[in-house]
């Protein structure tokens, strides 16, 4: 697939969902690398833009200067702040008082300590919807809670099972301190998110650096 055609059909998937305003966002590709530039309205808009850009097979990698524009009646930082804990409160997937929110023109800062990667995420998700957020920064850590062996096994094996994913050409690398590096081929960008997703499923992980190379 040349750029050209690379660049229409991510722009076809854009124009695809209903929730996008795909007017406003421009698509650039250079050598398989997409580059995602204009406004949207929100921060959930954001993440489905890059979202759908990578699910386009012939992706090798997203880069994105999308701005948010949307325009919000009396959501200051104050205001998101506190709608921010309510809603970390809320969230049945979170530790209760193991994560603390600030906000700083808008841009919600997560920060605190979980024992699984997916309470980190759910953290994430509660407040990414709030009114007037324009981006989240996710510093919340994970302790280590397994052994390397049981981390790079339980991995290895969620690979194998995926539909999504040939995980015979994965292969798993796991250390001490919870962080893990994929190695191998992928036939999309897609399938090399969903393995690195696969990859934070796992409990004990702190970091996945991901070195599966794209091969479409």
């Amino acid at each position: 697939m040349t750029d050209i055609d690379l660049k229409q059909a991510v722009t076809d998937e854009l124009r695809w969902l209903p929730y996008l305003n795909s007017a406003k966002i421009g698509v650039a590709v250079n050598d398989g690398a997409v580059m995602l530039s204009g406004e949207v309205d929100s921060y959930p808009e954001k993440l489905q833009a890059e979202h759908a850009a990578m699910r386009v097979r012939g992706v090798t990698a997203i880069a994105e200067e999308l701005t948010v524009r949307g325009k919000w009646q009396g959501a200051g930082d104050q205001d998101i702040a506190r709608e921010a804990t309510d809603a970390l409160a809320r969230a049945v997937n979170v530790p209760d008082g193991a994560v603390t929110a600030t906000v700083h023109e808008h841009v919600i800062t997560l920060s605190g300590h979980v024992p699984w990667d997916y309470q980190r995420e759910s953290a994430a998700r509660a407040v990414r919807y709030l009114k007037g957020v324009t981006g989240v920064n996710n510093a919340i850590s994970v302790k280590p809670t397994v052994s390397a062996s049981g981390i790079r096994t339980s991995i290895s094996a969620a690979l194998v099972r995926s539909a999504e994913v040939d995980g015979r050409a994965v292969t798993v690398h796991a250390g001490d301190d919870g962080k893990v590096r994929l190695e191998g081929t992928v036939h999309s960008w897609h399938e090399r998110e969903v393995a690195q997703r696969s990859a934070w499923f796992a409990p004990g992980v702190t970091a996945v650096v991901n070195d599966l190379h794209v091969r479409a």
